[in-house]
């Protein structure tokens, strides 16, 4: 009988460290959300579906912040502001409810709740300007009905099935009491006590592998040098200091490893390091504080060995072992494109279609490369996708586990099972320096923001090593002991040093609540300044991220080349494409049809390319006859109406006041999104020139939307030398 092919599913459980450690305040609370939506949901999952077995890997600032709010000690303004009374409410809390409390995907969470879709109609679908304009018209009973349908939408389908609660509340659908949002919280309080205890039910079971990241999820390679970063990215523009402490990064590793031992009991044998950031140096780092293996992306392996993957990538699918002082380190290589297809592309499609589709894609790879000795890791994010699935992806969850399970040709396991029982003897001695993301540090290190951040981190822990002896010797011994005064500033230090202040820096990402991230990555050093009575540097008063021309989110940063399908399926197809947010660019000609959110633009060598984002898919927002135009000014006007119906069409020029076909054929897709290839040499276009665009909307021969309302945006078309020139390299 041939030996099935084994099938890993890790899930990486991360959010930023929220709390400010001095104030002892929240900024965000997407910690709880997820935990009542997520961090329950994906283990209950495992624990209802016979036969499941998964690897959780838990980041230990994430599980210390759970844990608070699992005893009610978390100082949350989104919870406090959720259970107070309305009547008490005044205007500026009622405002906070109406600018915060739709913060949930629109499609499967707001939609389908009638009440809750009626209050977003109410207060202006969030559009700019309109809370202040229409927060008078709510009263009482509307606000409590958002407090309630706001948590209970972010209740996961798990918790729903397993707390009878939620699904009365959900039945009862509106005119909720104050005895109603008490039973609420009261219950959602009663599920963040079962996580933990959940997790390591399912780890004393075998039916779950737990891992750790080190403790407030740094990038430890540039912990340990961010020199290093020039290995991956040779032209990038590095910080004016350079950062070397691999002791800061033995610090998280090892704190890490030890508040695990103290909240589930057990020290986890395996890693995925913060963004699967791999180097020589933090490798032997990870294996010196006692762990058996890490996992990272298949492009870090491509790039580590001669001659690549293979024509199969057959030397991907294999539990590699690299060689240390130490002994031998498991390296496990996420299948990037079946990662990416949980990620991106199966929440849009029927569960059971998904789940052959995905059982089908490991038998091809079996067939491929063997079974023998062969492992297929399926690594991603374990709490974000699940947003954009029908019932948090209840059904794909549970579907997958058990075609894997019940499988004869495949095998469902952990990492520490494979590693155990393997026989490969393939060693790597030097490892490419990069991460999931392109192979290399681009999105934390290389931007001017980025590197000032970088900047002003050094100079807190310089400004500690200066003027607290207690707390330099903990930084030089790894620690985060001592006193009071030094363990806070220990921690305000390593809380600075997480990846996730970088990731919104620069021009690569984009969140509406950058802002938070980088005021609260400023006071975790501001803290460190206050503490030792000196006055902090006049950077840090001041806002990192720049604010661009409105609307503006970032320019083109190297070539693309996407798949012209309307869906997004690969993270990396439009990573390095410009983006304008279309919400900050004025009203549509009726604010009623605000339809549109995201411009995204880029070019490669032959084509220009632009994706246009609805505020939700655009199939279901578009109507057969619709015609979406893209309008372009370049050497003359051009324009290309779009219908979902049609995949091509030629692109127009204005002569003489009518427009005329011209011979470039485009072509585009209209589904979730709107994607667009147009040929370069029908525009004209110079390096270093400039090209507006603007989209109109017209329904029945009536033009009821423009984006933007009132002048096109500006793109800068770089030409050639955008590849010289970009961030992300």
């Amino acid at each position: 009988m041939t030996t099935p092919i084994d099938v890993i599913f890790l899930w990486h459980m991360h959010q930023p460290y929220y709390k400010d450690p001095v104030k002892g305040e929240y900024a965000l609370p997407w910690t709880y959300l997820h935990a009542i939506k997520d961090y329950y949901d994906m283990p209950a999952i495992v624990e209802d579906t016979p036969g499941a077995r998964a690897v959780f890997n838990l980041v230990p600032s994430l599980v210390e912040q759970l844990l608070e709010y699992a005893a009610g000690t978390a100082v949350d303004p989104f919870l406090i502001k959720g259970q107070m009374n309305p009547a008490d409410m005044s205007e500026d809390d009622r405002i906070f409810l109406l600018e915060n409390f739709f913060s949930a995907n629109r499609q499967r969470m707001i939609e389908p709740h009638r009440r809750y879709l009626e209050l977003l109609y109410m207060a202006g679908e969030g559009k700019a300007g309109a809370v202040r304009e229409r927060v008078r018209h709510f009263n009482h009973q509307d606000l409590q009905d958002l407090q309630v349908c706001f948590f209970l939408a972010w209740t996961g389908e798990a918790a729903r099935r397993r707390f009878p609660v939620f699904r009365e509340l959900l039945a009862k659908g509106q005119g909720y009491t104050a005895e109603d949002r008490a039973l609420l919280f009261t219950t959602q309080r009663k599920l963040l006590n079962e996580i933990v205890p959940l997790y390591k039910r399912l780890h004393a079971s075998g039916q779950v592998e737990l891992s750790v990241t080190p403790y407030f999820h740094p990038i430890l390679p540039l912990l340990c040098d961010t020199q290093l970063a020039r290995e991956a990215m040779p032209r990038v523009t590095l910080p004016r200091e350079r950062f070397r402490h691999p002791e800061d990064a033995r610090a998280h590793i090892c704190h890490g490893l030890r508040y695990f031992q103290e909240v589930f009991g057990i020290t986890p044998r395996g890693m995925w390091p913060s963004e699967g950031s791999v180097s020589d140096e933090a490798l032997q780092l990870i294996r010196e504080c006692g762990l058996d293996w890490v996992a990272t992306d298949e492009e870090v392996l491509a790039r580590s060995l001669d001659g690549g993957l293979g024509p199969h990538h057959e030397r991907l699918y294999h539990p590699w072992r690299f060689a240390t002082a130490k002994g031998d380190l498991g390296i496990f290589f996420r299948d990037h494109q079946l990662s990416d297809l949980i990620g991106f592309t199966y929440s849009q499609w029927d569960a059971r279609r998904a789940v052959a589709d995905f059982t089908g894609r490991l038998r091809q790879i079996g067939r491929q490369v063997g079974s023998e000795g062969k492992v297929i890791p399926v690594i991603l994010d374990g709490e974000n996708a699940w947003e954009f699935y029908p019932d948090n992806a209840y059904d794909f969850l549970s579907g997958i586990y058990t075609a894997v399970a019940e499988a004869q040709d495949l095998n469902l396991t952990t990492c520490s099972d494979v590693l155990a029982q393997s026989h490969f003897e393939g060693r790597l001695h030097r490892i490419h320096p990069g991460s999931w993301i392109n192979a290399n540090y681009g999105i934390w290190i290389g931007h001017p923001e980025e590197n000032l951040a970088w900047d002003l981190v050094a100079g807190a822990r310089r400004a500690i090593v200066e003027h607290h002896p207690e707390a330099a010797r903990q930084l030089a011994n790894a620690g985060m002991d001592g006193d009071q005064v030094a363990r806070l500033l220990c921690t305000s230090l390593y809380a600075a040093e997480g990846s996730d202040w970088f990731w919104w820096f620069g021009d690569d990402h984009f969140s509406p609540h950058s802002d938070r991230f980088d005021r609260l990555f400023r006071q975790h050093l501001t803290n460190i300044y206050t503490m030792l009575g000196i006055s902090p540097p006049r950077e840090l008063l001041e806002p990192i991220k720049k604010k661009s021309p409105a609307g503006l989110v970032r320019e083109p940063a190297g070539f693309i080349e996407p798949e012209i399908n309307g869906r997004v399926g690969d993270y990396f197809e439009w990573l390095a494409a410009g983006l304008f947010d279309l919400t900050r660019q004025g009203s549509a000609m009726h604010s009623s049809d605000r339809l549109l959110q995201g411009f995204y633009w880029g070019y490669n060598h032959d084509q220009l390319y632009f994706r246009i984002d609805g505020i939700q898919e655009l199939s279901r927002l578009l109507k057969e006859n619709d015609i979406l135009a893209l309008h372009l000014i370049a050497d003359r006007e051009y324009r290309l109406p779009m219908q979902r119906s049609m995949e091509e069409g030629l692109l127009l020029v204005r002569e003489l006041g009518n427009w005329t076909p011209t011979n470039s054929c485009c072509r585009w897709a209209i589904d979730r999104t709107c994607e667009v290839a147009i040929p370069l040499e029908g525009l004209h276009l110079l390096p270093k020139s400039k090209l507006f665009a603007s989209v109109t909307l017209t329904r029945n021969s009536e033009e009821i939307g423009r984006w933007p309302s009132d002048a096109p945006l500006m793109l800068q078309y770089e030409g050639p030398d955008l590849e010289a020139n970009d961030w992300l390299i």
